[in-house]
């Protein structure tokens, strides 16, 4: 009698699957190809022109929907970012990619390379950085101002002028009350040790045709509000008061982003409260018992 083996009832049918459906591994995510790094690419340089508004190039447009719309494409457009050292703040059809530079960013622009090339005098340096701090300080007064998206700020160069000297006016004021009256030592916190700096410069000096003087107060101011017109942060409004400029989306974003560490604080905290006509006015000071002042005047700057 022969043995007889029983062949397994599967051997010849349809190959078993190793796991059960249910068990299957994950799909492996799709590769990223070179023409999806160079798109994410593509859209930090669009990043990178402030000036460009995505409603007037195509290109953009698609690239700002695919960001939102495409959460991989987001992460890798992010990481692009991120290897140049910037930080994104906003990515919106109202701002377009809105990026700002770290601080070991090739990208970053520094307060000390900015003032030089504005002037040789060491002063100034304190004088540009104190403009950018109070241009950034009347365009969002307020918390709820920087928070709301639809808020747009107004300045004019000799408002933010008015503004600074009604704050020196208010430290020498309360310099006096604590008996202080000589100039503070060097380590001295934010505006308290360079006040008189400000005070005591012209603001506007004299030319023989009329010019405001660049080294002048109204002429630093200026230069700072021409430099974020330029950069995309501001938009030129008119002549008006020294000039008339009106906020940003990316401006409120780059504000908002620094307001936390800046010294525009210390100068809100003075009671020197502008409104949004570009003017400045006063408010009662407020109890300033326990302030506590910040540092840095840099916006939008590394020091």
């Amino acid at each position: 009698m022969t043995e007889q083996h029983a062949e397994p009832d599967d051997a010849w049918g349809e190959p078993q699957p190793a796991y059960p459906a249910e068990a299957a591994p994950p799909a492996a995510p799709a590769s990223v190809t070179p023409a999806d790094a160079a798109d994410a690419a593509r859209l930090v340089s669009f990043g990178l022109q402030p000036k460009l508004m995505p409603a007037r190039d195509a290109e953009y447009t698609e690239l700002l929907r695919r960001y939102r719309e495409d959460p991989a494409f987001a992460r890798l457009a992010d990481a692009v970012a991120t290897g140049l050292g910037l930080v994104v703040l906003e990515v919106s059809t109202r701002a377009g990619m809105a990026v700002t530079a770290g601080e070991d960013s090739v990208f970053a622009v520094r307060m000390g390379d900015y003032a030089r090339r504005a002037s040789s005098d060491t002063a100034d340096r304190f004088l540009h950085g104190l403009a950018h701090l109070a241009v950034a300080a009347m365009a969002f007064p307020r918390p709820e101002d920087l928070a709301d998206d639809a808020y747009i700020g107004r300045i004019t160069v000799n408002g933010v002028d008015a503004f600074v000297r009604q704050a020196c006016h208010r430290l020498e004021e309360r310099a006096a009350e604590q008996g202080d009256n000589t100039d503070p030592a060097t380590d001295a916190p934010g505006l308290e040790s360079g006040w008189r700096v400000y005070a005591r410069r012209s603001s506007t000096g004299a030319t023989k045709d009329a010019r405001r003087l660049a080294g002048s107060t109204t002429g630093i101011i200026g230069k700072a509000a021409a430099f974020l017109a330029d950069s995309g942060f501001l938009q030129r409004t008119g002549d008006d008061a020294g000039g008339t400029y009106r906020t940003t989306a990316r401006y409120q974003l780059q504000v908002r982003d620094m307001a936390g560490s800046a010294a525009m604080t210390e100068l809100l905290e003075l009671g020197v409260v502008p409104v949004t006509d570009g003017s400045a006015t006063l408010l009662p000071p407020p109890d300033t018992d326990g302030l506590e002042l910040a540092a840095d005047a840099g916006l939008p700057f590394h020091s």
